[in-house]
C-alpha cells in the first residue's frame, strides 16, 4: 500500500513559506562562509527562528520537531557574527528608488537577563543597554521609505537622543525627502539634508527660537514608519529584548523584518 508523502515543514507549529524559502535559499547558497547542509534542516532552521521570534520564548523552549535547541542556538550566533541576517535584509530590501524617506526611534524594553554583558567587551553601555525613563532598554533607530520598505537599523542606549543617530540613518540614500518628528529638529542635520538634495519635513521643537516651517500635508506620511514598528513588535523576540549582545538582538531585528516582507510576496 502506498502511503502519501507529507511536506514536513507543514507540521510545524511556525513555519516558512514556500515562496520565501524560494527567495531566501538562492541567496544563502551564493553566500560565502555560510554552510548550508541539507536545504530542508536548513529550512528547519529558519522556522525554528520564526518560532521562537514569533513567540518570544527561551531557547530551551524550541519544540523538539524544530531540532536540539542547542544546535539552533549556536547556529543562530554563527550567522549573527557572519552578518548572514543584515545581507538578507539587504537582499529583500533593495534601496530602489526612494520617493521620501522616513526616520524614527523606539524604546525597547529589556529583560533582566539580558544584564551582564562582559566589562572586559565594554559592558552594556558597547551592547546598546542603558537606563531610561522607561527603566532598562535599548533603543532602536530605523529609516524607512514611503514605500514601506524598511532600510537600516541602529541601536543605543535607552537614554540616547535620536539625533545621535540621524546621520547614520540617512547617509548615502537618495530621496525627495526626508520626514521625522521634533526630535530630529536641528540646524546641522537640517543642513545634511540640504547636502544631499532633499527637503527636510521636521516639525519643529516648541523651544525652536526661529520658527521653521515645514509641509504639513507631507509629514502625514510619517504614519508609515509608526505602522512599521507596529508590525515589527508584533515578534515579541523584537518588542522585549533577552540578549545580551546587540549583534544578536539586531539578528531578530533583521529576521523579523524579512518576515513582514515576505508576507506581502
Amino acid at each position: 500500500m502506498k502511503t502519501k508523502k507529507t511536506d514536513k515543514s507543514k507540521e510545524l507549529p511556525h513555519s516558512i513559506s514556500d515562496v520565501a524559502w524560494e527567495s531566501i535559499l538562492p541567496f544563502l547558497q551564493a553566500c560565502p562562509n555560510v554552510y548550508i547542509g541539507d536545504p530542508e534542516d536548513c529550512r528547519r532552521f529558519l522556522s525554528a527562528l520564526l518560532w521562537i521570534t514569533k513567540e518570544g520564548a527561551t531557547w530551551r523552549a524550541i519544540p523538539e520537531v524544530y531540532g536540539y535547541w542547542n544546535t539552533i542556538y549556536r547556529r543562530f550566533g554563527r550567522w549573527c557574527d557572519a552578518k548572514v541576517f543584515e545581507k538578507l535584509h539587504e537582499h529583500f530590501h533593495e534601496a530602489g528608488e526612494i520617493s521620501a524617506l522616513l526616520v524614527d526611534s523606539s524604546i525597547v524594553r529589556a529583560h533582566s537577563c539580558a544584564a551582564g554583558a562582559p566589562k572586559k567587551n565594554g559592558g552594556q553601555e558597547m551592547e546598546a543597554l542603558g537606563r531610561s525613563v522607561g527603566g532598562f532598554t535599548t533603543k532602536l533607530n530605523v529609516a524607512v521609505s514611503a514605500e514601506f520598505t524598511p532600510l537600516r537599523f541602529t541601536l543605543t542606549a535607552g537614554q540616547c537622543h535620536d539625533i545621535t543617530q540621524a546621520s547614520a540613518l540617512i547617509a548615502d540614500y537618495s530621496c525627495e525627502y526626508v520626514i521625522a518628528d521634533a526630535a530630529y529638529d536641528s540646524d546641522a542635520f537640517r543642513l545634511e539634508i540640504t547636502a544631499q538634495d532633499a527637503e527636510a519635513v521636521i516639525r519643529p521643537r516648541k523651544n525652536r527660537v526661529e520658527d521653521r516651517p515645514y509641509d504639513k500635508v507631507i509629514y502625514k506620511l510619517r504614519n508609515v514608519v509608526e505602522r512599521f514598528f507596529h508590525r515589527l513588535k508584533q515578534y515579541r523576540r523584537v518588542a522585549t529584548r533577552y540578549d545580551k549582545y546587540a549583534v544578536r538582538y539586531l539578528g531578530f531585528v533583521y529576521f523579523a523584518s524579512i518576515l513582514i516582507t515576505a508576507k506581502k510576496m
